[in-house]
């Protein structure tokens, strides 16, 4: 792959893993009893709470790292998903689902490209980036 795109990989991986991993930090932070309130108030199994924090919390800290990019990504995917869908729509583009969209659609990014560069994936890959 063109380096310019592999670097370009590395910032959407990067702040795609610092944004989930705040994310979830707060989500435990702020009393996980919280969110599994809010869950539940918007027709969401309030046990699905801790699942979403874990992936967002730990896959956030693994996409910094560049460990399991793919799958973290296609994990982080369908969280984003899932959250427009259930409460996002309802609420329109603007102050709805636009930043939802937008780490939606950095998600998929990297389910189809993925990120070598600085990542610890490189070491287990043939492929030579850099």
């Amino acid at each position: 792959m063109n380096k310019r795109y592999e670097v370009a990989g590395l910032f959407i991986r990067i702040v795609l893993g610092i944004t989930f991993f705040i994310h979830g930090l707060t989500k435990f932070q702020d009393g996980i009893s919280n969110t599994v309130g809010f869950f539940n108030s918007v027709g969401i199994p309030g046990s699905l709470a801790y699942v979403v924090a874990i992936i967002e919390l730990v896959g956030g800290l693994l996409l910094i790292l560049g460990l399991g990019t793919r799958w973290v990504s296609a994990l982080l995917f369908i969280v984003m998903l899932g959250a427009m869908i259930t409460v996002k729509f309802s609420a329109g583009f603007v102050g709805g689902y636009e930043l939802d969209l937008a780490l939606l659609a950095m998600a998929l990014y990297l389910v189809i490209s993925g990120s070598k560069v600085l990542s610890i994936d490189k070491l287990f890959t043939k492929e030579s980036t850099y």
